[in-house]
């Protein structure tokens, strides 16, 4: 498995698809009873196939991501061949910007001495979906880019 598997949650919201992936493969619904029940190994095989494939789909349209803790904002924009990153650290420690408070003091005092912006550059892996999926391990979440493009008018991105 080249990700990992999605969680029952997701799963079940994805049930149609999943039911295609297996008519794709010519598994009816009562043949895939009968392999939960007779070969869980083959069953937990196609769950991981069918994983990576979402995963796959869901990776390769990614453009931006957001990363947050208390004093750190990480933003990310995902080319073809390079990802670009803008991190905004607050310097007071007694500032938290992941609650609304501490967010809306950031709103404020972004351009103030306590705040650094900093920005810089990679090339991507030969596997951009991976290169990805490890941030997204790392806490990462899939945006519209929303908090990259606002930054971006601030500063200089490589």
């Amino acid at each position: 498995m080249k990700y990992i598997r999605l969680t029952k949650e997701q799963l079940e919201e994805m049930h149609k698809e999943f039911i295609n992936f297996l008519a794709a493969q010519s598994i009816t619904a009562e043949e895939w009873e009968s392999i939960k029940k007779d070969k869980p190994e083959v069953a937990e095989q196609e769950l991981d196939v069918f994983s990576d494939l979402v995963w796959e789909g869901v990776l390769s349209k990614v453009e931006y991501l957001e990363h947050f803790s208390a004093q750190h904002m990480f933003l990310f924009k995902v080319g073809d061949v390079k990802i670009s990153m803008i991190s905004v650290e607050v310097e007071n420690k007694e500032i938290d910007i992941t609650t609304p408070a501490g967010y809306k003091w950031l709103q404020s005092n972004f351009m103030k001495d306590e705040v650094n912006l900093y920005t810089s550059s990679k090339l991507l892996s030969e596997d951009r979906n991976n290169d990805i999926f490890v941030l997204i391990r790392q806490g990462a979440s899939i945006t519209q880019g929303d908090l990259f493009a606002w930054f971006e008018k601030f500063v200089e991105v490589e």
